[in-house]
Protein backbone atom coordinates (compact mmCIF):
# COMPACT_ATOMS: atom_id res chain seq x y z
CA UNK A 1 0.00 0.00 0.00
CA UNK A 2 2.11 2.92 -1.47
CA UNK A 3 -0.10 5.42 1.15
CA UNK A 4 1.24 3.41 4.52
CA UNK A 5 3.48 5.09 7.36
CA UNK A 6 6.33 2.59 7.12
CA UNK A 7 7.53 0.09 4.78
CA UNK A 8 8.15 -2.63 6.67
CA UNK A 9 11.52 -4.80 6.46
CA UNK A 10 10.19 -5.94 3.12
CA UNK A 11 10.53 -9.55 3.78
CA UNK A 12 7.75 -12.08 2.44
CA UNK A 13 7.03 -15.37 3.25
CA UNK A 14 9.47 -18.37 0.88
CA UNK A 15 10.87 -21.58 1.18
CA UNK A 16 13.36 -20.57 2.82
CA UNK A 17 11.93 -18.07 5.59
CA UNK A 18 12.25 -19.41 9.32
CA UNK A 19 8.64 -20.56 10.99
CA UNK A 20 7.66 -20.53 14.85
CA UNK A 21 8.98 -23.44 15.95
CA UNK A 22 6.07 -24.07 18.27
CA UNK A 23 3.59 -23.59 15.50
CA UNK A 24 5.26 -23.64 12.41
CA UNK A 25 3.95 -21.00 10.94
CA UNK A 26 5.81 -19.11 8.73
CA UNK A 27 6.55 -15.17 10.05
CA UNK A 28 7.54 -12.27 8.41
CA UNK A 29 11.02 -10.04 9.91
CA UNK A 30 10.49 -7.37 12.78
CA UNK A 31 12.94 -5.04 13.78
CA UNK A 32 14.17 -5.68 16.68
CA UNK A 33 13.86 -1.99 17.72
CA UNK A 34 9.92 -3.08 17.44
CA UNK A 35 10.74 -6.37 19.61
CA UNK A 36 12.81 -4.56 22.60
CA UNK A 37 9.73 -1.85 22.41
CA UNK A 38 7.05 -4.05 23.32
CA UNK A 39 8.72 -6.29 25.22
CA UNK A 40 7.93 -6.19 29.21
CA UNK A 41 10.96 -5.38 31.54
CA UNK A 42 10.89 -8.81 32.58
CA UNK A 43 11.34 -10.28 28.99
CA UNK A 44 13.56 -7.36 27.85
CA UNK A 45 16.25 -8.63 30.63
CA UNK A 46 16.71 -12.13 28.27
CA UNK A 47 16.10 -10.42 24.80
CA UNK A 48 19.06 -11.45 22.33
CA UNK A 49 19.89 -9.64 19.67
CA UNK A 50 18.37 -11.69 16.64
CA UNK A 51 16.70 -11.67 13.08
CA UNK A 52 13.50 -11.73 14.81
CA UNK A 53 10.04 -12.88 13.02
CA UNK A 54 6.39 -12.07 13.89
CA UNK A 55 4.25 -14.89 14.72
CA UNK A 56 0.64 -14.56 12.86
CA UNK A 57 -0.99 -17.67 14.04
CA UNK A 58 -3.90 -16.81 16.52
CA UNK A 59 -3.66 -19.78 18.12
CA UNK A 60 0.00 -19.82 19.15
CA UNK A 61 1.34 -17.98 22.50
CA UNK A 62 4.33 -16.94 20.71
CA UNK A 63 4.24 -13.52 18.97
CA UNK A 64 8.27 -13.25 18.08
CA UNK A 65 11.25 -16.16 17.63
CA UNK A 66 14.30 -16.09 15.91
CA UNK A 67 16.74 -18.88 13.77
CA UNK A 68 18.24 -19.47 17.15
CA UNK A 69 15.50 -20.90 19.35
CA UNK A 70 14.16 -17.40 21.13
CA UNK A 71 10.94 -16.78 21.43
CA UNK A 72 8.79 -14.03 23.22
CA UNK A 73 5.00 -15.27 23.99
CA UNK A 74 2.08 -13.12 24.56
CA UNK A 75 2.80 -12.50 28.31
CA UNK A 76 6.27 -11.38 27.05
CA UNK A 77 4.50 -8.54 25.62
CA UNK A 78 3.34 -5.43 26.85
CA UNK A 79 0.32 -4.84 24.76
CA UNK A 80 -2.41 -7.22 23.72
CA UNK A 81 -1.49 -8.54 19.91
CA UNK A 82 -4.65 -8.12 18.43
CA UNK A 83 -3.80 -11.67 15.97
CA UNK A 84 -3.57 -13.46 18.87
CA UNK A 85 -6.66 -12.08 20.67
CA UNK A 86 -10.92 -12.68 20.69
CA UNK A 87 -12.51 -11.09 17.96
CA UNK A 88 -14.72 -8.28 19.09
CA UNK A 89 -12.78 -5.83 21.23
CA UNK A 90 -9.28 -5.75 19.74
CA UNK A 91 -7.06 -2.56 19.08
CA UNK A 92 -5.97 -2.54 15.49
CA UNK A 93 -4.80 0.44 15.15
CA UNK A 94 -1.74 0.72 18.24
CA UNK A 95 -0.89 4.45 17.39
CA UNK A 96 -4.49 5.92 17.76
CA UNK A 97 -6.56 3.50 19.23
CA UNK A 98 -8.64 2.53 16.66
CA UNK A 99 -10.46 -0.77 17.59
CA UNK A 100 -12.94 -3.32 16.57
CA UNK A 101 -15.81 -1.89 19.07
CA UNK A 102 -15.83 1.24 18.19
CA UNK A 103 -15.30 0.57 14.40
CA UNK A 104 -18.98 -1.69 15.54
CA UNK A 105 -20.82 1.47 17.31
CA UNK A 106 -19.76 3.53 14.17
CA UNK A 107 -21.00 1.17 11.71
CA UNK A 108 -24.32 0.70 13.89
CA UNK A 109 -24.88 4.03 14.22
CA UNK A 110 -24.16 5.65 10.95
CA UNK A 111 -23.51 3.06 8.68
CA UNK A 112 -20.01 3.47 8.07
CA UNK A 113 -16.96 3.99 9.64
CA UNK A 114 -14.59 6.23 8.84
CA UNK A 115 -11.12 4.37 10.72
CA UNK A 116 -10.04 4.07 8.02
CA UNK A 117 -9.70 7.85 6.59
CA UNK A 118 -8.50 8.49 10.20
CA UNK A 119 -5.65 6.61 10.25
CA UNK A 120 -5.17 8.11 6.61
CA UNK A 121 -4.78 11.44 7.61
CA UNK A 122 -2.22 10.47 10.61
CA UNK A 123 -0.18 8.68 7.90
CA UNK A 124 -0.63 12.28 6.04
CA UNK A 125 0.23 14.52 8.66
CA UNK A 126 3.25 12.26 9.73
CA UNK A 127 2.16 11.03 12.87
CA UNK A 128 2.44 7.36 12.93
CA UNK A 129 4.73 4.84 14.45
CA UNK A 130 3.63 1.71 13.68
CA UNK A 131 7.14 0.71 13.04
CA UNK A 132 7.02 0.83 17.22
CA UNK A 133 3.83 0.62 18.33
CA UNK A 134 2.12 -2.62 16.60
CA UNK A 135 3.40 -5.53 17.23
CA UNK A 136 3.84 -6.63 13.50
CA UNK A 137 6.09 -3.24 13.11
CA UNK A 138 4.36 -2.67 10.27
CA UNK A 139 1.31 0.04 9.11
CA UNK A 140 -1.47 -1.15 10.34
CA UNK A 141 -3.71 0.80 7.31
CA UNK A 142 -4.54 -2.80 5.82
CA UNK A 143 -5.67 -4.14 8.92
CA UNK A 144 -7.94 -1.56 9.61
CA UNK A 145 -9.47 -1.66 6.50
CA UNK A 146 -9.70 -5.24 7.17
CA UNK A 147 -11.27 -4.99 10.12
CA UNK A 148 -14.00 -2.21 9.12
CA UNK A 149 -14.94 -4.93 6.12
CA UNK A 150 -15.19 -7.78 8.67
CA UNK A 151 -16.84 -6.13 11.00
CA UNK A 152 -20.11 -5.02 8.18
CA UNK A 153 -19.94 -7.94 6.61
CA UNK A 154 -20.73 -9.74 10.08
CA UNK A 155 -23.30 -7.04 10.91
CA UNK A 156 -24.58 -7.38 7.45
CA UNK A 157 -24.85 -11.16 7.53
CA UNK A 158 -26.56 -10.61 11.25
CA UNK A 159 -29.20 -8.34 9.89
CA UNK A 160 -29.98 -10.78 7.17
CA UNK A 161 -30.93 -13.65 9.69
CA UNK A 162 -33.57 -11.59 11.29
Amino acid sequence: MDDCCCAGLGDTASAETPACRVCQTKGARVDELTVKALLTEAALRRFEPGAYRFCPAATCEVVYFDDRGHTFAKRDVGVAVWQKEPAGARTICYCFGENESDMRNEIDQTGMSCAVERVREHITARRCACEVRNPRGTCCLGDVTAAVERIRDAMRRSVSRQ
